[in-house]
């Protein structure tokens, strides 16, 4: 399997859209035909296979090779970064600052696709750094 190696720095984000999720099933199709039928049907755990990159892990920075995140794609789904999960629907948003969040692309309650704008809205305020400010006066 040939994985796609995304060149480090800014212009490697790329934005989340429809035909990012339709790449994605493409890619998995193409590799559940090649896969023999037998090793469809067993769910084992290969500890040979590809491991996700320990950089690109949910809940880390950004590595600084990447440089800083364009201002328009700060809070917005992108394509993965990470090979390992180029045959997965996932996509990450990066905050502003470049903590990494993981999402799964699939519908969230079977109607709110990743493209839904209440679903857009709900992920913006979960990556916001400071999603609500108290100032407490003493008096």
């Amino acid at each position: 399997m040939a994985q796609l190696l995304v060149p480090p720095g800014p212009d490697s984000f790329r934005p989340f859209v429809p035909e990012s999720l339709a790449a994605i099933e493409r890619r998995i199709a193409e590799e559940e035909a090649k896969r023999p039928r037998a090793e469809r049907r067993s769910d084992s755990d290969d500890d040979n296979g590809p491991k996700p990159n320990s950089d690109l892990e949910a809940g880390k920075s950004l590595p600084f090779i990447y440089g800083d995140i364009p201002s328009h794609l700060v809070s917005t789904p992108l394509e993965d970064i990470d090979p390992f999960y180029s045959n997965q629907k996932t996509f990450i948003v990066l905050n502003r600052g470049k903590a990494i969040f993981r999402f799964n692309a699939t519908s969230a309650l079977y109607i709110l696709t990743p493209f839904n704008p209440l679903r857009r809205i709900a992920i913006r305020v979960l990556v916001h750094s400071y999603p609500f400010r108290v100032f407490m006066h003493s008096a």
